[in-house]
Formats: C-alpha cells, sequence, structure tokens
C-alpha cells in the first residue's frame, strides 16, 4: 500500500524502521504498549501479535501478502488488536514469545505471528503465515476466523491452553538446575562434539543453511592455545578462509551477508547485520594474531572499511543492518527482490570490464555466461552469478600465462570498476537504528583492531562510538541506560546484554587507549549489572530488570547464537574485572554462574561456545601485564605492541602511567602504585595473581616472557 493512498496508522509516531515500514499498512497496528492492551479488554478481542525486524525478508514478503491487503486488513481490524513489535528494539518480549512459539511447533523464525490473551498470554504461533492455504500451511483468513470462532465460543479452550504454555514457559526461562564439577570435563566434551559437528570439505558446523559462528572461533581458539590441540585450531581458519571466499561475503563491497543458502557458503541470504560484522572481525584478527597471515588481517581491514563506510553514523554510533533485497528499477521501487544489489548477469560484468579484467574474473571469480549459481531451489538466481573466489591467484596466473602480481592488479581493478557500477543501483534500505549492544560489539572490535593494526581510525571508530553511546543514552547521575537511538530520540530500558556488551568494549577499548575514565565506567555500569539483573540466589543474570510487567516473565538466555549471550559476556567481565582489580565478590559470582549453566553446557556444548571460553578463562591462569611508562612515549609504545600483537586468551593489560591513570588503579590494587620505570626506561611487569616475574624493558625478554 503506497503513502499516497492510504492514511497511517499509529506506528507513523515510532522510530523503529521496521515499524515505520508497516506505517501505511491499512492494518489498524498498534505499538507494544498499554493503549492496545487496554483496547483488546474493552473491545473483548484476542491480541494478534506480529514481531519481525526491518531487515528480514519473510516479514516483507508477509506485508506484501497479507498485511497490504485490504480484505485481510479489514478481518484483522474487525476481529482482532494488532501489535508489531521491531525484535531488535525489544529483544525481551520477542524473547518470551519466541520460546512460546518453538515449544508449540517445534521451530522459530521470524516474521513471528503470536495470537494473545488479554494477559498476555500465547495461545498460537506461527512464523510466515501465507494469506491463502499453501504447503498445507493454513492461509492468513482462515486462521484469524478460526481463532475468532473458539475466541467467541469456546473461551475456555484458549485460556487453558494459554495457562499450560505459560507454565511450560515459566519453568524453562530460568529454570533451577542440576550442576556439574567446574573442571576440564566439560571443555574437553564440549570440543568432541563441536569437532564432530565440522564440515571438513567445506567449513563450518553442521549443514545448510550455514551460519558464521564467531562463538564457535571464542572457544575454539584459547583451547588450542591450552591444550596445543591441532584440530581446534584448524577449523576455526579453515572455516574463516571458506567463509572469505565465498559468496557469503561481498568482494565487491565488504562485509559479510547473514547466512548461505548452500554448504559451499556460495548462495547467501543477503542482509548484513552489524553484530556479524563485529564478531568477524574478531576472529579474523585473532586468526592473524596466532598465524601472521596476512589473508585474516586483509580481510578484517576489508570489513571495518565497509563499516566505516555504511555503517558509522555521523555523529559517532554504528548503525543495525542492511537488508537483504532492493529495487531492480529505480522507477518502480516498490518492486523489490531479494540480492538485486548485489548478483550481475554476464553481460552486466562484460560491459564494465576489459577483456583482461573479464577473463580474471572468469577464472578467479567462476564468472559464467549462463550463471554461476548451482544450489538455487527456487530460482531466485537463475542466469545470474554471485562472487566467489573459486581458486588461486597463482593458479589463475598460470591457466592466463600471467604473473601473480597481474592477476592482484586485475582483482583491484575489477573490484574497482564493479563497485563503482553497483553504487549505481538502487541500494538496499540501511536499519539505521543504534543499538547498545550491537554498538557494544563493534565498538571492541574497533578497539582490538587499533591494538593489533595500529590504525588511528580504528581507534576513532571505537572513541567516537563508545561516547556517543554514554553522552546519549546513558545517565551517570541516574545510573539509567537506555537500549536505542534513531533520529534524535532515545528510548527503551537497556537489557542486560546491552549492559554486558558495553561493558566488555569498555575494557577493550581501555587495553587500546588507556583512558581510565573507561575502565571506571566499566565498573559503575558493573555495580549497576549486578544490582538490576543478578540473582543473587541461584546465579547467573536475568535478562531483563523486572520493572516492565508487560514482559511476562523474566528469562535467563544461555544460548550462544549469532549474538553470544548477555549471561555469558557478563560473566566474563565480572571474571577479566577480578583480574584487573582482584575483586573476589566478582570472581565468586562468576563461578555461581558458571555453575549454574555447568548442565546446559555440558549437554548443549555447540550451543554455549561462549560459555565455554568463560569456563576456559575461569580455570586458566591470565597473564596480569603491567607496562611502567608514558602511553605517548616511543618505548612504551614499543612494549605495548609486542604484548598486543601477540594472541593471549584471558590476559590483562594495564598502564602504570606515573599520573593520574596509576593512582585511580592503585586505589583498587595497591600493588600497582608500586609499578615502576627500571632505569628510567619503560618497562613490562608480567604476572599471574599480582605476583610478578622480574621486571623487563627490553622486547626480547618480554617476547620471552609471554611465550
Amino acid at each position: 500500500m503506497t503513502q499516497s493512498t492510504q492514511n497511517p496508522n499509529r506506528l507513523i509516531n515510532e522510530k523503529s524502521p521496521y515499524l515505520l515500514q508497516h506505517a501505511y499498512n491499512p492494518v489498524d497496528w498498534y505499538p507494544w504498549g498499554d493503549e492496545a492492551f487496554e483496547k483488546a479488554k474493552k473491545e473483548d478481542k484476542p491480541i494478534f501479535l506480529s514481531i519481525g525486524y526491518s531487515t528480514c525478508y519473510w516479514c516483507h514478503v508477509m506485508e506484501r501478502e497479507v498485511f497490504e491487503n485490504e480484505q485481510l486488513a479489514d478481518l484483522m481490524n474487525k476481529n482482532l488488536v494488532n501489535i508489531k513489535v521491531d525484535r531488535e528494539e525489544r529483544p525481551d518480549v520477542d524473547r518470551i514469545y519466541m520460546k512460546a512459539l518453538q515449544a508449540m511447533s517445534g521451530h522459530g523464525g521470524w516474521p513471528m505471528s503470536v495470537f494473545l490473551t488479554h494477559d498476555l498470554k500465547p495461545f498460537y504461533a506461527a512464523t510466515y503465515i501465507p494469506p491463502t492455504p499453501k504447503h498445507g500451511i493454513p492461509g492468513f483468513g482462515d486462521v484469524v476466523r478460526a481463532i475468532n470462532n473458539v475466541w467467541k465460543n469456546e473461551r475456555e479452550k484458549i485460556t487453558q491452553t494459554s495457562r499450560q504454555i505459560y507454565d511450560h514457559l515459566s519453568k524453562s526461562v530460568s529454570p533451577v538446575l542440576p550442576q556439574q564439577n567446574l573442571d576440564e570435563n566439560i571443555l574437553d566434551n564440549g570440543f568432541a562434539q563441536i569437532k564432530d559437528a565440522f564440515d571438513p570439505e567445506n567449513g563450518g558446523f553442521g549443514d545448510a543453511p550455514k551460519f558464521p559462528t564467531p562463538v564457535m572461533f571464542n572457544f575454539l581458539l584459547p583451547y588450542h592455545i591450552r591444550t596445543g590441540e591441532r584440530q581446534a585450531l584448524e577449523m576455526p581458519l579453515f572455516t574463516l578462509k571458506k567463509t572469505a571466499h565465498g559468496g557469503i561475503y561481498d568482494h565487491i563491497g565488504g562485509g559479510f551477508h547473514r547466512y548461505a543458502t548452500d554448504a559451499k557458503w556460495r548462495v547467501p541470504h543477503f542482509e548484513k547485520m552489524l553484530y556479524d560484522q563485529a564478531q568477524l572481525i574478531t576472529s579474523y584478527i585473532e586468526a592473524y594474531q596466532i598465524t601472521g597471515d596476512e589473508f585474516y588481517a586483509n580481510t578484517a581491514k576489508d570489513v571495518l572499511e565497509y563499516v566505516n563506510r555504511v555503517m558509522t553514523a555521523p555523529q559517532g554510533g554504528f548503525y543495525s543492518a542492511e537488508d537483504a533485497e532492493s529495487a531492480v528499477d529505480p522507477d518502480n521501487p516498490s518492486e523489490k527482490e531479494e540480492g538485486a544489489f548485489y548478483v550481475w548477469s554476464y553481460e552486466e560484468i562484460d560491459s564494465v570490464l576489459t577483456a583482461d579484467e573479464m577473463a580474471v574474473a572468469e577464472k578467479y571469480y567462476d564468472i559464467r555466461k549462463d550463471g554461476n549459481v548451482d544450489a538455487d531451489p527456487h530460482g531466485v538466481f537463475t542466469g545470474k552469478n554471485i562472487f566467489s573466489i573459486v581458486t588461486s591467484k597463482e593458479e589463475t596466473a598460470r591457466e592466463l600465462g600471467k604473473e601473480p602480481g597481474d592477476i592482484t592488479e586485475l582483482q583491484s581493478s575489477i573490484r574497482r570498476k564493479l563497485f563503482e557500477a553497483r553504487e549505481k543501483r538502487t541500494k538496499p534500505h540501511l536499519d539505521d537504528k543504534i543499538l547498545v549492544s550491537w554498538n557494544g560489539l563493534m565498538i571492541s572490535a574497533c578497539a582490538r583492531a587499533f591494538q593489533v593494526f595500529g590504525k588511528d581510525e580504528y581507534l576513532h571508530m571505537a572513541n567516537n562510538a563508545a561516547r556517543f553511546i554514554l553522552n546519549t543514552l546513558y545517565d551517570g547521575d541516574s545510573r539509567k541506560m537506555l537500549r536505542r537511538y534513531r533520529d534524535g530520540e532515545a528510548r527503551i530500558e537497556a537489557h542486560l546484554e546491552d549492559y554486558a556488551f558495553l561493558i566488555r568494549s569498555l575494557i577493550d577499548l581501555y587495553e587500546a587507549s588507556f583512558e581510565i575514565d573507561l575502565l571506571d565506567t566499566a565498573l559503575r555500569l558493573s555495580k549497576d549489572m549486578i544490582e538490576l539483573f543478578y540473582d543473587e540466589e541461584n546465579g547467573g543474570f536475568f535478562d531483563t530488570s523486572g520493572k516492565d510487567p508487560s514482559v511476562i516473565l523474566r528469562s535467563k538466555e544461555w544460548h550462544d547464537s549469532a549474538e553470544p549471550s548477555g549471561n555469558s559476556i557478563a560473566i566474563e567481565n565480572l571474571l577479566r574485572l577480578s583480574y584487573m582489580f582482584g575483586r573476589d565478590n566478582y570472581r565468586e559470582k562468576a563461578m555461581k554462574s558458571l555453575s549454574y549453566f555447568s548442565e546446559i553446557m555440558n549437554k548443549a556444548p555447540q550451543a554455549t561456545a561462549q560459555f565455554l571460553a568463560v569456563l576456559d578463562l575461569a580455570l586458566s591462569k591470565p597473564k596480569q601485564i603491567i607496562i611502567a611508562g608514558d602511553v605517548y612515549e616511543p618505548a612504551t609504545q614499543t612494549l605495548l605492541r609486542e604484548v598486543q600483537s601477540r594472541f593471549i586468551p584471558g590476559k590483562v593489560l594495564l598502564l602504570a602511567d606515573g599520573s593520574n591513570g596509576q593512582e585511580y588503579l592503585s586505589s583498587k590494587v595497591e600493588f600497582i602504585g608500586t609499578v615502576k620505570k627500571i632505569d628510567e626506561k619503560p618497562t613490562a611487569y608480567v604476572c599471574e595473581n599480582f605476583t610478578c616475574e622480574l621486571p623487563v624493558n627490553e622486547v626480547d625478554k618480554l617476547r620471552n616472557l609471554l611465550k
């Protein structure tokens, strides 16, 4: 429905890009809130809750087929109170009803379609519902009519069903769990199960569709360092190369797509999410630290360039996502296709490139006249090409009778020319809301990139985003943090993941810039996080504060999937801060929380990979590395670079600068006040539990201590 023929509904007053996409539907949409809840009670209608996000392909499909259909909209308006929720704004609401959907149907996904009673309890749930019956799925109109009939004539059935589902959810969202011994057996069991799921031919874990799995690498790489287990290194390295070569990577503009629809990573689902970019940047940096292979460094830098160009707000902060679909014809923007911005016909490529460049494109990227998309069951990309690297530059050079350096130059010109041509196309929708949690992930990635590569631009990206979040979404006086910023508005109470990811990013950023206020803020936020979310009785953290009565249950999320869970990162933060400041109470809370989740870690290691990484940290003896010196002094920088160039899982890096920073640190840990230069030279202290080796101020000696 176009804006010119339809008056807007209540969503027009919202800031969420997803809600605004539905503001001109003929459906009488309400945002989540009391106005809708009261209307449902007053008119005695069930609630239809539709949850999605602005770059969700099937959400767009359901909007076009159902919510823009005048007849279906009329049916909805007469029989239901209709509520739209952006899952990225309200993961607390999404999480509860996703668990209900999974309990009722055995699967989940978006768009999520849930029918609720007046007390917000679910009684029927599905994902995408077609307008008419299709592939065994009832049509949307039939569903609404059936629910309306039962609501009016057999209400007790709905009441009973909703009560049963609620009782099931209340036991599952924060259960009382048996506990395992916290030992290396849990880690070894996790490694064995993850190894069994590995695809040795294509990389990745499991079958198609295949998702990037940075949380797996977060466990495997430290596990390799501690145990020497070679496969724990080879699996991430192989997967990172395969994904960077595959079509899941945007070889023209940089950045990773959400997932691959096939086992070989060739055909992606084309949306790009900030959290994928952030976590994968970190994975490629760590692979580079371990191997010294420039391939991993160059991939990380390329993703950072994409994020800086497309996903960085002028005022600081990072945008959330780019859509999978866009208009093929700029004169007809409402007709969109998935991948339209990214896929190419042979003729389009040939019209832009020279003969030499075209020859390289055919060999190196597998560009074909009839298209290169073999695994396309729905025929969406028939006759089209998706860029993937299918051979080496050396092999391409041999086949074309050229030198590898020639191929590098031609590949660069191919990319430049096709990028310029592609920029003339209609770009995908950009979801420009700024979320604290996802910004925390990207701030960490930029801070890590600066530590390893030393490029000031990466530090500026991290600093600008962190300062924007702290200035715009956090009030230190009232100790209140909000979750989302968009179009001048900061809104929505922050959740556990916002606190956890931001705290981690401030610690990472301190270890890049050594600005002491970052650590002070991390400590203050940690105090708030514990007060708001920590379960003193059982351990672990609730996802929400419990202050919002419309969130009917307080859950404890444990699933590390596309993003790490708020719990695993919150526990990691407590451990890191305990190692920095000797805070035994933080370590006690961390260990109690790990004990709470120990049974889940043991039974479902693939779903708790970040927890396994944190348990590894808890069972290890991380190095505390203190550098005495002025951060701007070249000799200090030399020592810092030696530390930061290495992959040292769980390391703590502090700067004793002889000034305010050291004074602050010594007020927390008395020992740091005694750390000083030796012979007037910047000096490194390498310690465990603040028991240190002899201080050194020569790089070679520091290198030996770090091995």
